[in-house]
């Protein structure tokens, strides 16, 4: 506990953490943070503080799962205790919080790169994102939302393959799709649906 006079009488140490860290996720793009080497220079420097320090750049302007951050702190040495220690007071505080993270991933992800649930699952966990967490974030997913994607990605790769047949243009579509982690069948509507409009269409406008 420390002693403030403006919050009147002692405050606990995370309050610290949490000043901090709205400092570090609202600031400024052109700032640079100070080289790797200056964080750890000099004999003087505690451990803790340097943790902190890793963490904080770490979640400026960007979200990250738990994993990611022990993983990087203990790439840097830090001491397991110390890592443990700093990334449960973080989620006490709200700075890290692999629900809100993976709901966010998976939302931003298949909005940016058209990756259907499966695949998104697969990253998740490579996060280190629990299964049942990222169920949960999977499930607030609109399946017409993961549809209207399928579909965006097919309507973009057809404009490339103009010089195809068919045959070729559909296996290559469905394995994109599949890469994406879409189901087979989704995948195999989509594209024939998308291929007969495209056969429907005058030829000046294909």
């Amino acid at each position: 506990m420390t002693s403030d006079p403006w919050l009147g009488g002692d405050v606990p140490e995370w309050v610290g953490d949490v000043t901090l860290g709205v400092d570090a996720w609202t600031r400024r793009e052109t700032e640079v943070a100070p080289p790797e080497d200056e964080v750890t220079r000099g004999p003087e420097a505690e451990p803790e503080s340097v943790a902190r320090k890793i963490l904080l750049d770490q979640l400026t302007g960007q979200a990250r799962s738990r994993k990611e951050l022990a993983d990087r702190l203990a790439k840097r040495n830090v001491p397991e205790e110390i890592a443990t220690r700093l990334l449960d007071r973080f989620e006490e505080v709200g700075l890290v919080d692999d629900e809100a993270f993976a709901k966010l991933w998976a939302s931003s992800r298949q909005s940016s790169k058209g990756l259907a649930r499966r695949a998104l699952a697969q990253e998740l966990r490579r996060k280190g994102i629990a299964d049942e967490v990222a169920r949960e974030a999977l499930d607030e997913l609109d399946p017409a939302d993961e549809e209207a994607a399928a579909r965006s990605l097919v309507q973009r790769k057809l404009r490339t393959m103009s010089r195809l047949d068919d045959t070729t243009k559909a296996r290559r579509l469905v394995g994109m799709l599949a890469r994406k982690g879409y189901p087979p069948g989704l995948a195999m509507r989509i594209v024939r649906a998308e291929l007969s409009e495209l056969a429907d269409m005058p030829e000046s406008e294909a």
